[in-house]
């Protein structure tokens, strides 16, 4: 109850300076006294919808880190560290290369089937790695990652699309704006479906031969897992680019602190992830005002530098 009775306020405080940091002037004074048309419109057409895409964003991408993590039985796995997001980049650019004229739904869907592709492929290596060092899951992910980040490269260039690439390679949402974030609300729908199949991930997260012997559908369990994983991470890469790491850090966080039934950690989960990209977010935009620093550049110091910490902590912990 404590920690419920902290985690509520301090959602409430991250929302409300979201709502009120930025360029243009937006005080809690002046929505008390009512506010004028312009600051209506600021509040109403930019502030709340990229709030909204900032939890939105962050909490399916803290679900989409945690089931990876359960069908990899490895903690330093998630879009990020497996080739998922480079690969939905990947089919974004395709699509956008055969049909320039496709609506964001086509591309979002071209990024979910390759995002599926990807993370196959990143499960199929890792199964063929030797005792499944805990090591190697995430390298092997990190190279394959670097490879297809090579083959989306390489097409920019020789099709002369490396802004378009930048753009999206990098999560930002200083574009965010009602009509534009609405993708992101499958999120959503897809975080609900993770937490009634919750039990299924947690069954997996223990390995097939003992999921199967409780009577699961592993592959089931498999293939609704790397969907959610998918159609998550190829929302966010469309709508805002790809951010790093909020699949890695607050699962384990969360993990250390309330344990692993899925079930009764998963909204958690998703209140951590929602709650350190606003955060990332509130922060890069106070930095270098009124200029900001992409969620995308904030989340990359502060996930690479937390990988090395948790790497290094197993590490020692291994020895």
């Amino acid at each position: 109850m404590l920690r419920i009775s902290i985690a509520v306020p301090l959602s409430l405080i991250l929302i409300a300076a979201s709502l009120l940091t930025g360029a243009g002037s937006v005080s809690l004074s002046s929505l008390l006294a009512g506010g004028s048309d312009n600051t209506a419109l600021i509040l109403v057409a930019s502030r709340l919808p990229r709030t909204l895409a900032l939890i939105l964003a962050g909490g399916s991408l803290a679900i989409a880190g945690t089931i990876m993590q359960m069908l990899t039985q490895n903690r330093f796995v998630e879009p990020s560290t497996a080739g998922t997001t480079e690969s939905a980049a990947l089919g974004m650019l395709t699509a956008m290369l055969i049909f320039p004229g496709m609506p964001v739904i086509g591309k979002m869907v071209f990024a979910a089937l390759f995002a599926l592709a990807g993370t196959a492929l990143f499960l199929q290596l890792v199964r063929r790695i030797p005792a499944r060092s805990v090591l190697m899951v995430p390298l092997t992910g990190i190279m394959l990652a670097g490879i297809i980040g090579a083959v989306t490269s390489f097409l920019a260039y020789r099709f002369d699309m490396l802004q378009s690439l930048g753009a999206w390679s990098n999560g930002d949402f200083s574009m965010i704006l009602r009509g534009r974030y609405e993708l992101l609300w499958i999120g959503l729908a897809l975080a609900i479906l993770a937490y009634f199949t919750a039990a299924r991930f947690t069954l997996a997260g223990l390995g097939e031969a003992v999921a199967v012997s409780a009577g699961l559908n592993y592959r089931r369990a498999m293939l609704i897992g790397l969907a959610i994983v998918a159609l998550a991470s190829a929302s966010v890469v469309v709508t805002v680019g790809t951010i790093p790491f909020v699949g890695l850090i607050v699962p384990n966080v969360v993990s250390l602190i309330f344990g692993d039934n899925l079930r009764k950690t998963l909204p958690i989960i998703a209140f951590g992830g929602a709650a350190l990209v606003l955060a990332c977010d509130i922060l890069g935009r106070l930095l270098i005002a009124p200029y900001e620093i992409p969620v995308g550049t904030m989340m990359g110091i502060i996930g690479s530098m937390t990988f090395l910490y948790l790497l290094l902590r197993r590490g020692a912990h291994a020895g």
